[in-house]
C-alpha cells in the first residue's frame, strides 16, 4: 500500500504527440493486475492515431477534446467515461483553452504502441 501526492511524480513528455505528458501514477512494481496513468494534452496539443495493444479504461478529469476511436469521432469532457479495445486505432485532440486530462488504467501486460499513418 502506498500513498504519493500527485506533484511528487514525474511528468514524462510523449515524444510521438504534441504538447503531452504521462504520469505513471500506479505502475506494476506496486499493483500486480492493473496500472493507473494520468495523461495531460496542453491547449492545442495532441495524440495522434495510434493502437495499443490492451484495452484502456479512461476518467476525464479536465476539459474536453475530441477523440476518434475506429472511425468514429467523440467529442468528450471532464466526467466522461471513455474505454478502448486492445488494438483499435484512436487519437486525441485538445478543445478550447483548458488542458484536457484524463486517468487511464490498462491491465499490467506489454502495453505496445504503433502509430497509424
Amino acid at each position: 500500500m502506498s500513498i504519493i501526492k500527485i506533484d511528487n511524480i514525474e511528468k514524462e513528455q510523449i515524444k510521438a504527440a504534441k504538447n503531452t505528458y504521462k504520469q505513471v501514477l500506479i505502475g506494476p512494481d506496486q499493483g500486480p493486475n492493473f496500472a493507473m496513468r494520468r495523461f495531460i494534452i496542453g491547449p492545442g496539443g495532441e495524440m495522434p492515431f495510434h493502437t495499443n495493444s490492451v484495452e484502456h479504461e479512461q476518467f476525464v478529469l479536465n476539459g474536453s477534446a475530441l477523440v476518434k476511436i475506429g472511425d468514429e469521432n467523440f467529442t468528450v469532457q471532464k466526467n466522461d467515461v471513455v474505454f478502448i479495445p486492445a488494438n483499435v486505432p484512436h487519437s486525441y485532440k485538445t478543445l478550447g483553452d483548458e488542458a484536457f486530462e484524463f486517468l487511464c488504467v490498462i491491465p499490467n501486460k506489454e502495453d505496445v504502441l504503433k502509430i497509424v499513418t
